[in-house]
């Protein structure tokens, strides 16, 4: 970037181009060390000879919800001194929502959000794709678009639960509750007003966050509360052989962590903006008003004097 006297000038300073990079690189940090960590627990370890079997208790779970709180740390880190790091489409319809993002770079962020979740996942792929194929092979799956491929597919993208059965509105919900918590604690986290977070660590807290609702929240449809997370890397497995696998998904799930996302988002705006957000502005012009209060009546016993 050119500067002169001091400012800074060029295409990146001048346009939403350089916004759109960062955003996609953060997502793309957001799926490889995310969908990574997926893929030691699915077929990394059992491929590598380091263990036996998959999901031995809770600890391959607890070892995914660890690994995408790092991942969610990592990339707000990356991306968030250029926009704040939204990294999720939900997370920008909500701040569009709530007055705090023009509407105009929504499309383009959630462009350029699906794009790096896409690359992402193409590099976790590469990367993991000689464990995939000795996975499948093990486990005799002819053919990724099989049933049998349900398995290395949840390296990317997320199904719904058995216990559901074949309905969708409890895997709907879920992801809406997922997402309001979400945005609740990404609110509580940059929120000034509130108890507020010391120093840098408001990346490292979100990443919290996401943990907590990964534990709580997590095995009912794999807590992709991220419409770009779950959309970029099933399209990526689509064109690369897991078919009906990715889409439709199973029961024809693929749209519940789209639109789940963007109705538990903003809800986590309005619940939030009730209960605390007003809460602390009345609290502040109570502070305000009392200290104006306070002010006058010094002045008034000065001019009495």
């Amino acid at each position: 970037m050119a500067v002169k006297m001091g400012v800074k000038t060029g295409w990146r300073a001048r346009s939403i181009w350089s916004e759109l990079l960062a955003e996609f690189f953060g997502t793309f940090v957001l799926l490889a060390f995310g969908a990574g960590v997926v893929a030691v627990a699915v077929v990394g370890l059992t491929e590598s000879g380091r263990t036996t079997t998959i999901f031995a208790g809770a600890g391959g779970w607890l070892l995914i919800t660890w690994g995408w709180a790092m991942a969610v740390v990592m990339a707000v880190y990356v991306a968030g001194g250029v926009t704040g790091a939204h990294i999720n489409p939900a997370v920008t319809f909500a701040f569009a929502i709530k007055g705090d993002f023009p509407w105009t770079k929504v499309l383009p962020y959630w462009g350029a959000q699906v794009a790096g979740a896409f690359a992402g996942a193409a590099l976790v792929y590469t990367d993991y794709v000689p464990a995939i194929d000795m996975w499948n092979a093990a486990h005799e799956v002819l053919s990724r678009a099989d049933p049998g491929g349900m398995t290395t597919f949840s390296i990317f993208a997320t199904f719904p639960a058995h216990y559901y059965g074949l309905s969708l509105l409890g895997p709907l919900f879920d992801q809406v509750i997922g997402t309001f918590f979400l945005m609740i604690c990404v609110l509580a986290i940059i929120d000034s007003t509130n108890v507020g977070v010391k120093g840098n660590l408001a990346p490292f807290m979100v990443g919290m966050a996401v943990a907590a609702i990964g534990m709580s929240f997590g095995t009912g449809t794999g807590y992709a509360i991220n419409p770009a997370r779950d959309f970029g890397p099933r399209l990526f497995c689509w064109l690369t052989g897991w078919g009906a696998n990715a889409f439709p998904g199973p029961h024809g799930y693929w749209w519940v962590p789209i639109l789940g996302p963007l109705i538990g988002a903003p809800l986590g705006v309005m619940l939030y903006r009730f209960f605390i957000a007003e809460a602390l502005a009345a609290k502040a012009a109570s502070a305000t008003a009392a200290a104006g209060a306070d002010i006058g009546a010094q002045e008034a016993a000065g001019e009495e004097l």
